[in-house]
């Protein structure tokens, strides 16, 4: 019999990641994780309908043409095991139920029929008459490997000491207990602030970079890979935590998908809302659009829907974040523009012709995106929105859409009365205009983010000064009729004395970002746990910013041909070795047509 590889494994929960069970088993009664073992007592079960642990027969079928299939169950004692196929817009169908001792191995090979458009899901269920473990949970090949990557794992970091040390340590730690991943798997720290002090090992290097912000360390990264001759790399955050069987289950996708050209995407999670879903990817056109956002993890039903439509092919415009990106290194031709931060994974996904898939289970835990929000991000999204736009073909839109991205972001943040914010949009449209030059003579955005750590006085945090206030609610918000006079003055921007009767609210951080409650309000408090800021209504601060913007508006329209032109053929030349090895002061190093290793199939690691 050949070789049989182990292409995915049973995820558990993880002390200091994630301990929410539901992302990973269902359990009936007398079940339980005791360590890394499920334990059932009588008449316990357990069903793996779960994100991390269902089986996407469907996505393997297609994307890697699996010819066969077992699954193996590793423990003791005596269950009654079922398999179910999911298809969508129908309920789980039973395939298989038998009564096992463990441990058990079985051939799933009648469930490899050719389905058009695949997007089966299996399910496996367990349950104990007696007393049962469960160690291991494998689903196996006898299939040999397209290839065996060589993948390069990239984590930029700045002042995030006790981050990436986390981070590396579980990786070495995953290393020293996974053995056969050794000359496979290789970490990257490139450490833009000089301070983390990760020592050097054979599977660790750490490199200390000049601080270009996010694009410039994933671009040292890239550059790195190459130079050890990588077949693939991998962008993660210093703030990203993700379980090392995440990265097993990328590499042996890797190994086995039929198109070279394939990327793998991690979803995103929340650490605070764990079992919601940030995005399983995203789209960009016009702006960021989450794919699956705000589903719920531990309902079937909105679980399934998610994987069904993972399925099939990538929708246009797909780009992952770089909170786990992995992707082959062969058709890159741009390293990262210099954005700093922000949209540099959106231009790179997007300029490159990658395969993109999700895989259930592979995803990243962190902080979310709108606690970090400040007149920096708004910043930085707004000119990376318009930069987008402006320098990829793909991405070529009419100049009154053109104009509409400007208008939306200064719209959003003057019915909240951020007036700093719409000081810094008015920075990105003015940046944009000064052409991609500009970027690259302030790649390291040290003047800006000066400029803008000046401007930030009102919206800043400070410690709270007392207990939450309670809301004083003159003009009530959910009255339709009242709303739409509202949205006719722009949130009373054009009444008379509107600051003296207007609403005086105050929101959680999270919620700031919800204009429906901001509705008549002349006074808006935000906090963030003991920290709090106010903004109050300005109609000399909104005239200011909305007649500055109005001119660059102008101008906009006026030169957006001559802008494309510039923008089109800027940005090869910024996203170049030279520019990347010159603007980080290193010596040429092998270009994107190197050779790399690892493309020749080979025995997969654990293959059993």
């Amino acid at each position: 019999m050949a070789e049989l590889t182990p292409i995915q494994s049973l995820m558990r929960p993880e002390e200091g990641l994630c301990t929410e069970a539901g992302l990973y088993v269902r359990r009936r009664g007398a079940a339980r994780f005791a360590g890394p073992d499920l334990r059932l007592g009588p008449g316990g079960g357990v069903r793996f309908d779960t994100y991390a642990n269902l089986f996407a027969l469907g996505r393997w079928r297609r994307c890697c043409g699996l010819a066969s299939l077992r699954l193996r169950i590793g423990g003791s004692g005596r269950v009654t095991l079922a398999l179910e196929v999911a298809r969508p817009g129908g309920r789980p169908a039973r395939v298989r139920r038998e009564e096992v001792d463990l441990p058990v191995e079985l051939d799933l090979a009648d469930l490899l029929a050719d389905e058009p458009d695949d997007r089966r899901l299996l399910i496996l269920d367990l349950a104990a008459e007696t007393a049962a473990t469960i160690t291991a949970v494998d689903w196996l090949t006898a299939d040999a490997p397209r290839r065996d990557p060589r993948l390069t794992l990239a984590i930029t970091t700045f002042r995030r000491e006790a981050a990436v040390a986390r981070s590396v340590a579980r990786f070495t730690g995953f290393l020293a207990a996974h053995p056969a991943y050794a000359g496979r798997l290789h970490l990257v720290v490139v450490d833009n602030g000089g301070t983390a002090e990760i020592p050097a090992s054979e599977t660790v290097t750490p490199v200390t970079n000049r601080n270009f912000g996010g694009a410039g360390g994933f671009a040292r990264g890239l550059i790195e890979a190459r130079g050890r001759g990588a077949s693939h790399c991998l962008f993660m955050d210093d703030d990203a935590a993700v379980h090392m069987d995440s990265i097993a289950r990328t590499w042996t996708f890797l190994a086995y998908v039929r198109d070279p050209a394939t990327a793998v995407s991690g979803a995103m999670i929340t650490a605070d809302r764990p079992t919601r879903l940030w995005e399983n990817g995203a789209t960009f056109h016009g702006g960021c659009h989450p794919i699956a956002h705000d589903t719920d993890l531990t309902d079937w039903d909105e679980l399934a829907e998610m994987e069904h439509a993972a399925a099939g092919p990538a929708p246009a415009h797909f780009y992952g974040g770089w909170w786990f990106f992995a992707f082959p290194i062969a058709p890159v031709r741009h390293l990262p523009f210099p954005f700093f931060v922000r949209g540099d994974d959106v231009s790179f996904s997007l300029v490159h012709d990658f395969t993109h898939v999700t895989l259930n289970g592979v995803a990243s835990f962190q902080d979310g995106f709108t606690g970090k929000e400040s007149p920096l991000t708004w910043y930085l999204d707004l000119r990376s929105h318009l930069a987008h736009h402006l320098s990829l073909p793909g991405l070529d839109i009419p100049r009154w859409k053109l104009l509409r991205l400007p208008a939306w972001f200064y719209a959003r943040n003057l019915l909240r009365m951020h007036y700093e914010t719409l000081a810094a949009i008015n920075l990105a449209v003015e940046d944009v205009l000064a052409g991609p030059d500009h970027f690259a003579a302030t790649a390291d955005l040290a003047g800006r983010r000066a400029d803008l750590a000046a401007l930030r006085r009102a919206e800043a945090f400070a410690p709270a000064a007392g207990p939450r206030r309670p809301d004083e609610i003159r003009l009530p918000p959910g009255h339709r009729s009242l709303r739409l006079l509202l949205k006719l003055t722009f949130n009373g921007h054009l009444v008379p004395f509107f600051s003296r009767f207007g609403n005086r609210i105050t929101l959680d951080a999270t919620q700031r970002g919800r204009i429906r409650k901001v509705w008549g309000a002349s006074e808006l408090t935000v906090r963030d746990g003991a920290r709090a800021y106010t903004v109050r209504h300005s109609k000399r601060a909104a005239f200011r910013e909305g007649w500055r913007l109005t001119r660059l508006l102008v101008r906009l329209a006026w030169r957006r041909d001559a802008l494309r032109r510039d923008w089109q053929a800027g940005y090869p030349r910024l996203t170049d070795d030279a520019f990347w090895t010159g603007a980080l002061g290193l010596p040429k190093l092998p270009g994107p047509d190197a050779e790399p290793k690892g493309q020749d199939a080979a025995p997969s690691p654990d293959t059993a």
